[in-house]
């Protein structure tokens, strides 16, 4: 049995641009109802890529920000 292989994952910016195109050519009209249901299933796509990479970067912010605070003198004075 072959092995079937993935593409590459596309960054945030080449998903991000790539979904802009498909919103354009979606709003342009014009296309069969096959085509309008191809690229919003593209679209659907390139939505949860853009979403993973935002959701990575979100989970690494908390985590340097814990961080942070873990290394900070705590202060009880503080209002924060």
């Amino acid at each position: 049995m072959a092995e079937q292989t993935e593409a590459p994952e596309l960054s945030y910016e080449e998903s991000r641009e790539e979904l802009n195109n498909v919103v354009r050519r979606l709003e342009s009209g014009g296309l069969t109802l096959q085509e309008s249901l191809a690229l919003w299933e593209r679209g659907e796509e390139l939505a949860r890529i853009c979403e993973r990479w935002l959701e990575g970067a979100r989970a690494k912010l908390a985590a340097a920000m814990d961080e942070r605070r873990a290394d900070e003198p705590q202060d009880s004075d503080a209002p924060f």
